[in-house]
């Protein structure tokens, strides 16, 4: 069985992985976010916040169980959150703290613990792939936190394949931008001002010229990558159009 751990799998991009796993009848997909949209015979949900560290410490036992059937096991971790949109200085402090809990702090306890879970298991495939942007590679005005953190993601997943590599595990770590997705998000970065955000007109046009992509699109696109052996020589931090 080829399993698949999932979070912010109730919508946008995350939902759309999930179905796209599940298209394969040999694959388990386990999904986290705080509610359940999937309806499947081989999709399990963990109710689960990931900005609330308490209850994200106390459940992650419950992501990471023994799998000895397993003939591969991937950690997505896409969930993300851009928080407020604006200047640093104009925002209140808990902003950073939130969006750092949710796109950094989580999914390193995530990683971590899959590596702990599953070193042992080099018999098979084991893949971590982390969700990030291109607001990591490049500065957006009204995105500093959001930018900030995905850049730290970008940093920890470099960090765990060389540490990978060193222990010659053969578990591979990326991290990939999407690009420009019709998710919730891009929803919300359409209701920005100007002042907060000046990039606010460029991604409206974004929308109402038919040029964001769908997540079902990019989904299969990534799982059809996931499929794929490695490569040598192949970057940590990719985009989907280099993929």
């Amino acid at each position: 069985m080829h399993y698949y751990i999932i979070t912010g799998a109730s919508r946008g991009l995350g939902k759309a992985l999930a179905e796209e796993a599940l298209k394969q009848p040999d694959t388990s997909v386990l999904g986290v976010s705080r509610h359940a949209t999937i309806t499947h015979e081989r999709y399990q949900h963990q109710p689960l916040d990931l900005s609330d560290m308490l209850a994200v410490q106390n459940n992650l036992y419950k992501l990471f169980p023994a799998r000895p059937d397993a003939t591969s096991l991937t950690l997505i971790n896409n969930a993300g959150v851009l928080g407020e949109i604006g200047y640093v200085g104009e925002l209140p402090n808990e902003h950073f703290e939130f969006v750092f809990d949710v796109n950094v702090v989580a999914p390193a306890m995530l990683m971590n613990t899959f590596l702990s879970a599953y070193g042992s298991q080099t018999s098979i495939p084991r893949t971590i792939l982390n969700i990030s942007s291109g607001a990591a590679q490049r500065p957006i005005d009204g995105w500093g936190a959001y930018g900030a953190s995905k850049a730290a993601l970008d940093a920890l997943t470099r960090t765990a394949q060389k540490e990978q590599d060193l222990r010659s595990s053969g578990i591979r770590l990326r991290s990939l931008s999407p690009g420009v997705v019709d998710t919730a998000m891009q929803e919300h970065i359409r209701t920005a001002d100007e002042q907060d955000f000046s990039e606010a007109t460029r991604f409206s046009g974004l929308y109402s010229e038919g040029q964001l992509a769908q997540p079902e699109v990019t989904a299969g696109k990534i799982l059809a990558w996931l499929h794929r052996p490695t490569t040598n020589g192949e970057e940590i931090v990719l985009r989907i159009d280099s993929i």
